[in-house]
């Protein structure tokens, strides 16, 4: 099993398990590792993504950059929604919307993003996500659509 095509007699969630797996790191995927951001639970239509952003993801006015809070949340409902596939499905993001709630600094501490099934179709996917930090300070929340298939 690699990162980019898992094996696709898993279910979804055996799959992101073994994509997350802590003993293996090197099978996690490539924008984790580019961003900070990793999978912290991982269960069947929900996953969360904890990171820490500091100043590598900031923009020019000094702040955290939007596109880091919509990656970690596009991660985590699109995860979410993964974690419920059968084998031999497959998803792709068909809209992601995203407001922000309040910015975030290298001063805002470890965040959580997480995401939920909110209904999962034969050929649709619906979920949605919050990021917020240690003390539960909503940043962001996100919804999304997804289009199912089979692989």
């Amino acid at each position: 099993m690699n990162a980019v095509t898992p094996p696709a007699e898993l279910s979804g969630l055996e799959q992101l398990r073994a994509a997350f797996d802590p003993e293996r790191p090197e099978r996690a995927p490539g924008i984790g590792k580019t961003l900070g951001f990793t999978a912290i639970e991982i269960e069947e239509g929900r996953v969360v993504f904890g990171g820490h952003p500091d100043e590598s993801v900031y923009n020019p006015i000094g702040t955290v950059h939007g596109g880091y809070a919509a990656t970690l949340l596009d991660s985590a409902v699109g995860c979410a929604v993964h974690s419920a596939l059968k084998a031999g499905q497959g998803y792709t993001t068909l809209e992601l919307k995203v407001a922000y709630h309040r910015p975030m600094t290298k001063n805002t501490g470890p965040v959580r993003a997480e995401g939920r099934v909110v209904q999962l179709g034969r050929r649709a996917a619906f979920a949605e996500g919050r990021l917020v930090d240690e003390r539960g300070r909503l940043y962001a929340t996100a919804t999304s659509t997804l289009l199912v298939f089979e692989r």
